[in-house]
């Protein structure tokens, strides 16, 4: 397993998914998409593009990365909050397998 699939990204992140052809470069984590009610570890845009509207957001699982193009800046206040995102997953996986 690769270490994108262990640990979440940073903001800013520049991804090669899975079958999508584009680009892709993450600006949030743990969200909910509002047409479905599911949440998803990542919401993208297409890269280099960025946002164009909600209707080109791409929301995704982290096993859905095939390669990591560009790393998002790091500093201790984006692993604080990276823990933090993972702590909140792990606990919405929990009380939805209860």
């Amino acid at each position: 397993m690769n270490d994108f699939n262990e640990r979440l990204l940073p903001i800013g992140t520049v991804v090669k998914l899975k079958e999508v052809r584009k680009l892709v470069m993450i600006y949030g984590r743990f969200q909910k998409q509002a047409s479905t009610g599911q949440t998803f570890d990542y919401v993208s845009v297409p890269y280099p593009e960025g946002n164009i509207n909600e209707d080109y957001n791409l929301f995704f699982n982290r096993n859905m990365i095939e390669s990591v193009q560009h790393v998002g800046m790091k500093s201790p206040e984006e692993e604080q909050m990276s823990q933090q995102v993972e702590q909140d997953i792990a606990q919405q996986k929990q009380a939805t397998t209860q």
